[in-house]
């Protein structure tokens, strides 16, 4: 098992890379800039929202005598309104994620739990509060957060293939899932429905290991799950590639079509790909909505 130091030393490395990639203030248009989600929405903020001409009723210490001395008219200099929001993890701890196909690749737990862990340092340096789905561990701002959601995400679950929880979904937050989504969708249709009827808008991760794409077996194969409850034997694996590859081209279309109905992001990664691609890609799709594969 990994040590929860170790999982956050490495997960800080990861994000340590992009915070100043992702600055609104030094990117093109469409950046964000890291904590500062703001609403569009005048109130009470610190960045700059617009200007708009003066009304009945607004003090005289709101008005912006720079911008209003180019013209005839008086403007206000209106900010946007910022307030930090709630983004809920659920990282798949169960057993199939313990799955490796090559000494140097890592597992794909290590690289969920990575992810997760590096976005919510990514995230909490920016004033948000994260935490995980349920009631084990709510949502909150400040380094120590970080150190729990490490010691959490380093325990492992038994069963083979463990379900999103759903409980506690806070009204009109974001949520991460990342999971190989191996096991039934039933508890991801249940979360992805239950998240959608209490405005909750997210990044589902499908995360898989090559050989989980490819299906590179051939002759007598005995295929394991990773807890060891399910068993299989065959003398000719190749026979099955293609009932395989047609299954798994279906549950991704599943998970891309649950993912549209309840405006959810699908993202697709590999073990084998750049970690930091896939980060920065979640960052991203969390922040502005917009997915893409990883």
């Amino acid at each position: 098992m990994i040590k929860p130091s170790a999982l956050r030393a490495d997960a800080e490395d990861q994000a340590a890379r992009f915070p100043e990639l992702l600055a609104r203030a030094d990117h093109l248009a469409g950046a964000v800039l890291l904590g500062a989600h703001g609403r569009r929405r005048a109130g009470v903020g610190d960045d700059f929202w617009q200007y708009r001409p003066a009304q009945q009723g607004d003090s005289r210490r709101l008005i912006d005598y720079r911008r209003s001395a180019m013209g005839d008219q008086e403007f206000v200099r209106e900010r946007e309104w910022q307030i930090a929001q709630s983004v809920m993890l659920w990282v798949d701890q169960g057993a199939s994620m313990r799955f490796t196909s090559e000494s140097n690749l890592p597992e794909k737990a290590d690289r969920a739990r990575l992810l997760g862990l590096a976005t919510a340092i990514m995230l909490q340096r920016g004033g948000e509060r994260v935490g995980l789905t349920g009631t084990s561990l709510p949502p909150r701002s400040g380094r120590p957060q970080i150190l729990r959601l490490a010691e959490v995400l380093c325990q492992d679950d038994t069963a083979d293939y463990a379900p999103p929880e759903h409980r506690a979904m806070i009204p009109h937050a974001r949520a991460l899932f990342i999971s190989d989504f191996m096991g039934s969708l039933e508890g991801v249709t249940l979360a992805l429905t239950k998240a959608a009827d209490r405005g909750v808008r997210g990044v589902l991760c499908h995360l898989l290991d090559p050989s989980e794409e490819a299906f590179p077996f051939s002759g007598r194969t005995i295929f394991e799950s990773m807890g060891g409850t399910l068993s299989h034997e065959t003398l000719k694996a190749s026979d099955l590639k293609t009932r395989y590859l047609e299954r798994l081209a279906e549950r991704k279309a599943e998970l891309q079509r649950l993912c549209a109905l309840t405006g959810w992001h699908y993202g697709l990664h590999h073990t084998n790909t750049s970690a930091q691609s896939a980060l920065l890609w979640l960052y991203s799709a969390l922040d502005t909505r917009a997915g893409a594969a990883a």
